[in-house]
């Protein structure tokens, strides 16, 4: 997943087009492709969004894990559908507010057909916590296609960094081309990424359903 060159993301349209704040609560009619971002809060998802599309403010940053309580669609070029699912697992979140979390986030994954992938956040520094392998587990059992986005990168040096891939990979049994190391400060894997998820978004769906 080498970039060329060119950027394989430009974003000219960016609309934000609300929040999704219940499983049975609103969300945008479309007919174009989504793909979801979802992660542990403080995984860096936000600052990711951001350096994915180039924008300083698309998704806001917070200081406090855990914030985001909806799931928030943005419409990309008329193109696809982002949608940025609610950080899980925060310790610090009252288990009522988890307990919301969990059935507004399934409901949306099991929900939406136009769902062509899923961008799931792993924190380089942590191990996989049981809600990243139960997020994977539920993906897997709806054949929903995932790349694995492992964040902040630039905390470590080159050889350290590739042994804390390499594990990650190897604990949670994927597929290395589906894995892209990243940093949303230095812009390491950004291209890669938009790569992937634009090859995403132009997959047929029935070549989608056959893969699945």
């Amino acid at each position: 997943m080498a970039p060329t060159g060119a950027d394989p993301l430009i974003v000219r349209q960016l609309e934000f087009l609300g929040g999704m704040a219940s499983a049975a609560g609103w969300r945008p009619e479309s007919s174009l492709p989504e793909i979801a971002f979802a992660g542990r809060s403080n995984v860096g998802k936000s600052s990711l969004l951001n350096a994915l599309l180039r924008r300083r403010t698309a998704a806001r940053v917070s200081r406090t894990p855990g914030r985001t309580r909806e799931i928030n669609f943005f419409r990309v070029n008329d193109a696809f559908l982002l949608v940025d699912l609610p950080g899980y697992g925060y310790a610090r979140v009252a288990k009522s507010r988890q307990a919301e979390w969990r059935p507004l986030i399934e409901g949306y994954l099991g929900a939406s057909p136009k769902l062509c992938g899923l961008v799931l956040l792993l924190d380089a520094r942590r191990d996989p916590s049981e809600d990243d392998y139960a997020m994977l587990s539920f993906l897997a059992e709806r054949g929903t296609p995932v790349l694995v986005a492992i964040t902040k990168m630039d905390k470590f040096g080159t050889d350290a960094g590739r042994k804390r891939v390499d594990a990650i990979i190897a604990a949670l049994e994927l597929d290395p081309e589906q894995v892209v190391p990243v940093s949303a400060r230095t812009g390491l894997g950004r291209d890669d990424l938009a790569t992937a998820l634009m090859d995403l978004v132009v997959t047929p769906d029935s070549e989608r359903t056959a893969e699945s």
